[in-house]
C-alpha cells in the first residue's frame, strides 16, 4: 500500500538539510571575472575592453549564407559529428594551412563552442587522479573541467619579463610525473598574447617523447598572429599531431562569438573517445549555422586576412597607448593587449581593474584572475577588438595616465 509523504518528515524538510553540497564539486568556482567587470562597465557607462569579444558584425555574406540555410529548410538534426560538408572544409582548411591530413569521417568534430570541445576532450581522456599540467595564467574553462573529470590540476607559471610571458619548459618538464595523462597549451596565449615559436614545440616535443602524454592545444586564437609570424599549430608537428586534441573557434574567426560554434580534430582512436561524451553533452550543435559555415568556408579570405585587420587594430590602440604611464608587453597574438601599471598604481589587480571602469571609464581584466591562486604581477589585459572608434573612445580616456 502507497503511503502519502508527510511533507514534515520528508528528506527535503530534515533538520540540518544542506543543498549547497550539490555544489561541492566545484567548491571554490564563483561568479567569473568577465561578468563583474561586463557588469560593472554598463552600470559606470565605460568602455568595455574587457570581457573578448567584437562590437563589430560579421560579414553579411555568413548572416545570408546561414539564413538561407534556415529558409531552404535545413533546421532539424544534424549528423552528431556535424554535417560532412562543414567537416571536409575544415580538414582541407587545415591541410592547406598545415600540411597535416585529418580524415573528415573520424577525426573531426564540430562542438558547441571552444568551451564545450575543452571540456569534453577532458572528460574524455581524464580519470580520478590523473594529473593535468596547467601553464598559467590559463583560460579559466580549463582548472574546473578537469576537476569535474576527476584530475588533479598541476601548475606552472609562465615567466614575466620586458619581453613579455615565455612558457618555462624546464619546470613543465619537471611537474612530469608517472601520473601525468595530459598537458594542456593555448597559442596565441589569453590572456598574455604570447604565442609559441619553433623552439617552444621542440620543448614540448622533447617532453612527451617515448610517453603516452595527451595533448590539448587551445587554438582558438589561431588567425591572429602578427608581424609575419606564423601559427605553430600542433598540426604541423605529426609527432604532437598523433597525441594531440586541437580545438578551434568559429566564433573567434568569423566575429560570432554568440553563435558558439567550434570544432576539435583528433586522431581517430582520440576522437573515437571523444564522441563517446559529445553524443551524452550536446549530441550535436546548430543545424543551419553549420550549413551556412560550410558554404561560407569556400573563400578562404576572411581567416586569410584576419591577421592584418586585427594587427592594424593593435598598432593603432599600441600606437596611443605607448604614449601614456602603462608599460606595454608584447602582443603577439590574439586579440589581447595586456600592460604593466606599477607607474600608475600599487593597487592589487582586481582593485586596480575595478578602479579604471569607475574611475576612468575603460574597463580591463586582471591576469591575476587567471591564476587559481591569485598572482599579483601589476597587469591588466586589453581586448582591442572593437570598432576604431570604441578604440579611440577608451585611448581619450586613458590618455590621462
Amino acid at each position: 500500500m502507497n503511503m502519502p509523504i508527510d511533507p514534515v518528515h520528508s528528506a527535503a524538510s530534515a533538520p540540518g538539510a544542506d543543498f549547497t553540497k550539490l555544489a561541492s564539486k566545484l567548491p571554490q568556482v564563483g561568479t567569473t571575472i568577465f561578468t563583474v567587470m561586463s557588469a560593472l562597465a554598463a552600470e559606470k557607462g565605460a568602455v568595455n575592453l574587457g570581457q573578448g569579444f567584437p562590437d563589430f558584425d560579421c560579414d553579411q555574406a555568413l548572416i545570408d549564407s546561414v539564413t538561407g540555410a534556415m529558409k531552404n529548410g535545413l533546421n532539424q538534426y544534424p549528423p552528431m559529428a556535424g554535417i560532412p560538408s562543414l567537416r571536409e572544409a575544415i580538414a582541407k582548411k587545415i591541410q592547406n594551412l598545415y600540411t597535416h591530413a585529418y580524415d573528415p569521417a573520424t577525426e573531426i568534430t564540430i562542438t558547441a563552442g571552444a568551451t564545450q570541445a575543452l571540456l569534453t576532450a577532458v572528460m574524455c581522456s581524464v580519470h580520478p587522479g590523473d594529473e593535468v599540467i596547467v601553464i598559467e595564467p590559463a583560460y579559466d574553462s580549463y582548472v574546473p573541467a578537469i576537476e569535474l573529470a576527476g584530475g588533479i590540476p598541476v601548475f606552472v607559471k609562465m615567466e614575466i619579463s620586458p619581453q613579455g610571458y615565455a612558457v618555462p619548459w624546464a619546470g613543465v618538464a619537471a611537474a612530469v610525473t608517472a601520473k601525468t595523462r595530459m598537458i594542456m597549451i593555448n597559442s596565441p596565449h589569453n590572456p598574455t598574447g604570447s604565442v609559441l615559436r619553433a623552439a617552444d614545440i621542440q620543448a614540448l616535443t622533447d617532453i612527451v617523447r617515448g610517453t603516452d602524454i595527451l595533448i590539448l592545444s587551445d587554438e582558438v586564437y589561431e588567425h591572429m598572429v602578427y608581424d609575419g609570424a606564423r601559427h605553430e599549430s600542433v598540426c604541423r608537428h605529426p609527432e604532437l599531431a598523433a597525441r594531440s586534441f586541437v580545438v578551434s573557434s568559429f566564433g573567434k574567426t568569423y566575429h560570432v562569438t554568440g553563435w558558439k560554434i567550434g570544432y576539435v580534430a583528433a586522431p581517430e582512436a582520440l576522437m573515437a573517445e571523444f564522441r563517446k561524451v559529445h553524443q551524452f553533452n550536446v549530441f550535436t550543435v546548430n543545424t543551419p549555422v553549420q550549413h551556412g559555415l560550410a558554404a561560407y568556408m569556400s573563400n578562404p579570405a576572411p581567416y586569410v586576412e584576419l591577421p592584418a585587420f586585427y594587427q592594424r587594430k593593435r598598432d593603432l590602440f599600441r600606437g596611443r597607448l605607448g604614449k601614456t604611464r602603462f608599460r606595454l608587453l608584447p602582443s603577439d597574438g590574439t586579440y589581447f593587449q595586456c600592460v604593466d601599471y606599477s607607474a600608475i598604481s600599487d593597487m592589487a589587480e582586481a582593485d586596480f581593474a575595478k578602479w579604471l571602469t569607475a574611475e576612468i571609464g575603460v574597463a580591463a581584466i586582471p591576469v591575476s584572475a587567471f591564476y587559481h591562486q591569485p598572482r599579483e604581477s601589476g597587469i591588466v589585459r586589453f581586448c582591442f577588438a572593437k570598432k576604431d572608434q570604441t578604440l579611440q573612445s577608451a585611448l581619450d580616456r586613458l590618455a590621462a595616465l
